[in-house]
């Protein structure tokens, strides 16, 4: 008995050691991945990166107002409108990514494509940096996301060397991707190494004319042979771009936004210039107003649109809506999901770019090629939007068509060849203007901060700056000081 009772110990022991042993194969989920690859890394951190911050139609709306493209147009005044922010602080948030884009390279180590996933790392911290700095000017970068190398408090480097360091970054990010493979896990160019290389130089370009006034001669030359090696976007295939869907959880933020619709009108700077160029993007932008239909003007005429002076008191804008004054918002961007994708950046803001280039004789060509290029590019990926975002019915009978982009350069949309260099200037920042309309880049804001041009109205009696109601912001504020610290600790 005494052997029995031993024998059925020992086997219940192994029993128990063997189930032990299987325990952590037995609840292994099977649906659910237990390694981490550098492609779902990417996926979530570009997910991160490139969606709206907060995709619902009333921050969407919001997000328009800061470049004058739109207006809101009730009685409690929106600060965004006039200058000041419900939280006027930057941030360094998107510098936590930087630890998980190691990590990205380090999982793709020794595979075909780890090149490119190291012009990946380099290109997107180059990326937030730029945002970052436009924002608030001295920022950590070249010690940022270094906390594993014992930098938890990065120093703040001045503007001028962070915008060489992000020119830096994004020189190497082009030259890998230059020998690196197609990969997976891009859902904004599907892997395709050959489109971010492009991107890569673009940016390069887009950075330097940022720096315009304080451009060197070294950085004009560097322009110059970005262009010349061309190595460049060609045509509306290479668009950088946000494309939204049927799914709920990646449809576009204005999707069923009416009640947000009829308090949102479209600026008279955009209307105004619109109708002067009688470009046929303000049918697909914009509603007639109400009083102008009533008065007898059809919805396909230029005269049936109204714009809003965006510097009027919120009281008064309200009042003036509802007496249907102004163009609101077109009823298509609430009707589909899969709304118009968010534009990061266009091969027709690239053409701009490089005309805006010759006119200040940084590098050789016609300006007017480019102008026009870049024209009728942005002008054809309206045209080819498909019916479910450009709906027919709600384009008021003037969809742009492939013979309206053929005549379209007449009047005061011609180049102004024996014009002067201003005039020149002012068209191409203005079409410029217009590619940014409904996207809520704040791409506009900066470039008018740049160039002064469109004029942006600005009256003291309604301003909300609160440092100085004559002035237009500059930055935004850095971190307040509880939160400063934190701020730090998270670009390390």
């Amino acid at each position: 008995m005494k052997n029995l009772k031993y024998i059925l110990i020992a086997i219940i022991s192994l029993t128990i050691a063997s189930s032990c042993s299987n325990f952590e194969e037995l609840n292994t989920n099977p649906d659910v991945p237990t390694t981490v690859t550098p492609e779902l890394i990417l996926t979530q951190l570009q997910k991160d990166s490139y969606r709206f911050w907060n995709p619902n139609p009333t921050d969407w709306g919001t997000a328009q107002l800061w470049s004058k493209h739109c207006a809101i147009l009730e009685t409690n005044p929106n600060p965004y409108q006039y200058y000041y922010s419900y939280s006027p602080f930057g941030g360094f948030g998107s510098f936590q990514r930087l630890t998980n884009l190691k990590r990205m390279v380090e999982f793709a180590k020794g595979s075909p494509s780890e090149s490119s996933f190291k012009g990946m790392e380099l290109f997107m911290k180059a990326s937030y940096g730029f945002g970052m700095t436009l924002d608030m000017g001295d920022i950590p970068y070249s010690e940022a996301g270094k906390a594993e190398e014992g930098i938890i408090q990065p120093k703040y480097d001045k503007q001028a060397d962070v915008f060489v360091s992000i020119l830096k970054d994004l020189q190497e990010a082009e030259a890998f991707f230059a020998e690196g493979k197609n990969f997976s896990g891009d859902f904004m160019y599907g892997g395709n190494a050959t489109k971010w290389r492009k991107l890569s130089n673009a940016m390069q370009l887009k950075v330097l004319q940022t720096i315009s006034k304080k451009i060197t001669a070294e950085q004009k030359a560097r322009f110059a042979a970005i262009v010349a090696a061309g190595n460049l976007m060609t045509d509306n295939a290479d668009i950088f771009q946000l494309v939204y869907s049927d799914n709920p959880n990646a449809t576009h933020p204005f999707y069923n936004g009416e009640n947000r619709r009829i308090i949102l009108g479209v600026s008279n700077i955009v209307v105004d210039a619109l109708k002067k160029f009688n470009d046929r993007r303000l049918f697909y932008f914009a509603e007639p107003a109400k009083y102008l239909i009533t008065a007898g003007k059809l919805e396909g005429d230029f005269a049936a649109y109204e714009g809003v002076p965006t510097e009027l008191s919120s009281d008064k804008l309200a009042g003036n809506n509802a007496a249907g004054e102004y163009s609101l918002i077109n009823k298509r961007y609430t009707i589909p999901r899969a709304g118009d994708p968010m534009l990061k950046f266009t091969y027709s803001e690239q053409c701009f770019i490089i005309a805006e280039a010759i006119e200040e004789g940084w590098v050789t060509g016609n300006a007017k090629d480019y102008y026009e290029n870049g024209v009728k590019a942005i002008l054809k990926y309206y045209k080819d939007l498909p019916v479910v975002t450009a709906i027919p019915a709600n384009l008021h009978g003037m969809a742009i068509t492939q013979a309206y982009i053929d005549g379209y350069f007449t009047g005061e949309a011609a180049y102004k060849t024996s014009g002067t260099k201003t005039e020149r200037l002012q068209q191409i920042w203005m079409q410029r203007y217009f590619i940014d309309f409904f996207q809520g880049s704040g791409d506009a804001y900066r470039n008018f901060l740049r160039t002064g041009y469109p004029v942006f109205p600005l009256d003291p009696a309604t301003s909300m700056n609160p440092d100085d109601k004559n002035v237009y912001p500059k930055r935004w504020k850095y971190p307040d000081l509880l939160n400063r610290r934190f701020a730090r600790l998270m670009a390390g």
